[in-house]
């Protein structure tokens, strides 16, 4: 697991640093185990049960806390349907069975597309630093029809260019509407274009890199 665990005779706590948004989903719901600027590490797994913190851990839209049960309780599954979702002025929220670079990656993640993070393709809040602004909102089209709603979300920046998704996804607005389905997908991650959430070539004008990625 990458970054630090805090554990339990029940639970360990998994948290990914670089993945995180500062959500706050953590400290806001469950005070007692999350707890910044605390002396000995800001995260008490002791603060609370097994099932309070894995029910948390669940809420985290980055997937930068997870968890791994210890005590013989199943761990968290894949989404029965795979989701990616426009958030207004910030990332795609992505949930499902996501794959980069041939690894799991977890159900959760956040993807930059304001083209500014420096943990590119995932987010890390930069969109708010740079003043992003982008709708989460737009009409609905036709989409693909959809040989199933679960299966691999595999992810595949490409360089100095857009990221490529395969798999089967439905695509929703920031209110939770469905705006189309799709097996692949060219989604915008350096900012410029016209058509977000997808790419429409303005990486090439724009002579944007994606050399951190």
């Amino acid at each position: 697991m990458p970054g630090k665990s805090y554990e339990t005779d029940t639970i360990a706590i998994h948290f990914d640093g670089k993945r995180c948004i500062h959500a706050r989903q953590c400290v806001l719901r469950l005070p007692s185990v999350f707890q910044p600027g605390s002396p000995g590490g800001w995260i008490k797994p002791d603060g609370a049960s097994a099932e309070e913190i894995a029910a948390m851990a669940r809420t985290c839209p980055s997937g930068a806390i997870t968890y791994s049960r210890k005590d013989g309780a199943p761990g968290e599954g894949v989404p029965p349907v795979n989701t990616v979702t426009v958030r207004e002025n910030g990332p795609l929220e992505v949930r499902g069975d996501i794959v980069h670079e041939d690894q799991q990656v977890g159900p959760r993640a956040m993807l930059c597309r304001c083209g500014l993070s420096g943990n590119k393709p995932y987010c890390d809040g930069a969109h708010v630093k740079g003043k992003f602004v982008a709708s989460g909102e737009r009409a609905m089209r036709q989409g693909d029809e959809l040989p199933a709603k679960d299966g691999p979300m595999v992810l595949d920046p490409i360089e100095d260019g857009p990221l490529h998704v395969t798999g089967n996804m439905e695509i929703c607005c920031g209110s939770g509407a469905q705006m189309e389905t799709k097996t692949e997908a060219y989604f915008c991650r350096c900012g410029h274009s016209q058509n977000k959430p997808f790419c429409d070539g303005s990486h090439k004008k724009a002579g944007w890199s994606s050399a951190n990625d």
